[in-house]
């Protein structure tokens, strides 16, 4: 098992332990992950018998509000032939573009509407899916399907998607500097793509995303803001290797914490939304990236 696919695993235990989904579901998760019976009963030992999901009223964990007008469904060329989905939102005069990278459920519409509010604020913005060969996350229609999926993609693949959706945005938005952000396993896609050492890449901004084991950003010319919630113990484990890399490769950069909060914060869909941290996080990223990329 890789660290992509335990990351994984480990976010139904935390969603079943935390009562947002129900012990039957996180059941059912694992076991289209390829974990059996037995095991997952193991891994859920935490979880108790009869926990039922724990989803603020006016909350809908899978279903964001629609995208505003502008951002727009696109499919652009990708490494070895294939053909990568993603939502494309333009911004006039832009200072600057973002790849937005999704978190664990695949492009889910409040990615959309996070690159439009990107646009908003003078960003182009590519919000990629990185589902494209399995047909997009559309086509998996159940979210679960999605995360299952991705559990089986070699990390690898990934990382050549995100370099090919750099590719797209030089030629969508000329002669801008490009940053990239994600958010929860998009967030460890983005301390990856970081790492690649991609000369285009100005600045970065990972949400409470998991390091990669033996990260190395020597070389990179990436400036870095890492955001996290005070109260996500699993991924704030890996924050002081984070910081350690960081200084180690000499990059500009900031740890962020955000009290109060918890895993996912950022998104208003879900159960964890905080309202108060996101928006101050949403004020640093846009203070960040005018700093660094435009």
């Amino acid at each position: 098992m890789n660290e992509i696919q335990r990351y994984l695993q480990d976010e139904v235990v935390l969603d079943c332990a935390d009562g947002i989904i129900s012990r039957r579901e996180a059941l059912r998760r694992l076991g289209l992950m390829g974990v059996t019976a037995v095991a997952a009963s193991s891994l859920l030992a935490a979880c108790g018998e009869t926990k039922e999901p724990n989803v603020p009223s006016g909350v809908t964990a899978n279903n964001a509000s629609a995208a505003p007008a502008g951002a727009e469904s696109i499919t652009f060329p990708g490494p070895e032939g294939r053909t990568l989905q993603a939502a494309w939102a333009r911004a006039d005069s832009p200072r600057g573009a973002v790849l937005v990278i999704h978190e664990n459920k695949g492009l889910l519409e409040h990615f959309r509407v996070v690159a439009q509010r990107f646009a908003k604020a003078g960003y182009s913005a590519l919000a990629i899916d990185l589902l494209s060969e399995e047909g997009g996350t559309a086509a998996l229609g159940d979210p679960a399907n999605a995360t299952a999926a991705l559990g089986k993609v070699p990390p690898e693949r990934f990382v050549a998607d995100m370099k090919a959706g750099l590719d797209e945005l030089t030629k969508r938005a000329p002669g801008v500097k490009l940053a990239a952000i994600g958010f929860c396993f998009g967030g460890g896609m983005t301390w990856r793509l970081v790492g690649t050492k991609d000369p285009r890449l100005a600045a970065a901004a990972p949400f409470y995303g998991p390091l990669p084991d033996g990260a190395d950003f020597a070389g990179a010319k990436t400036a870095v803001l890492g955001v996290y919630g005070e109260l996500d113990a699993r991924v704030n484990a890996s924050q002081p290797a984070a910081k350690a890399a960081l200084e180690k490769a000499g990059l500009t950069h900031e740890i962020v914490t955000y009290p109060g909060a918890d895993h996912a914060f950022f998104n208003d869909t879900g159960a964890r939304y905080n309202a108060t941290a996101a928006t101050q996080a949403w004020t640093k990223v846009l203070d960040w990236f005018g700093r660094n990329v435009g």
